[in-house]
């Protein structure tokens, strides 16, 4: 195979934007992020103004986004993010159990829901492949 037939996709980095207003669970992500082959942290935000403002600027291709936030809660800025920049994807997390979910959690257009303690390399991966094979 020429080496210039390698689609630029094959080799791309997969550029993280971590939304969450606990500090212990934003370095818990970093590091997950971190031990995730072919990802890297963008950016950081506390809260859902701040994410939306992040994915202006320079919009990631990924978001892991808490859905408790002070403000605008992460499924509202899930929606807006997902409304204005549909090529950005967005995994919802939380502690809630999925049945306990707002309903609306599962209509704003998320890759998917991840409970908190769920979360890890191997399922960041497998949810990406399974989008962008």
């Amino acid at each position: 195979m020429d080496p210039m037939d390698v689609t630029e996709d094959s080799t791309r980095t997969v550029r993280v934007l971590i939304v969450d207003d606990q500090l212990p669970f934003r370095a818990v992500a970093r590091t997950v992020i971190g031990m995730t082959a072919g990802f890297e942290v963008a950016a950081e935000a506390e809260t859902g103004e701040a994410a939306l403002v992040a994915v202006d600027e320079d919009p990631p291709d990924l978001v892991l986004m808490d859905i408790n936030l002070p403000g605008i809660n992460g499924i509202e800025a899930t929606r807006r993010i997902r409304a204005e920049h549909p090529e950005v994807e967005v995994i919802l997390l939380s502690t809630y159990s999925e049945a306990d979910l707002p309903a609306d959690a599962r209509e704003v257009g998320a890759l998917a829901y991840v409970h908190k303690e769920d979360f890890g390399p191997a399922l960041v991966r497998e949810l990406w492949d399974r989008e962008h094979p």
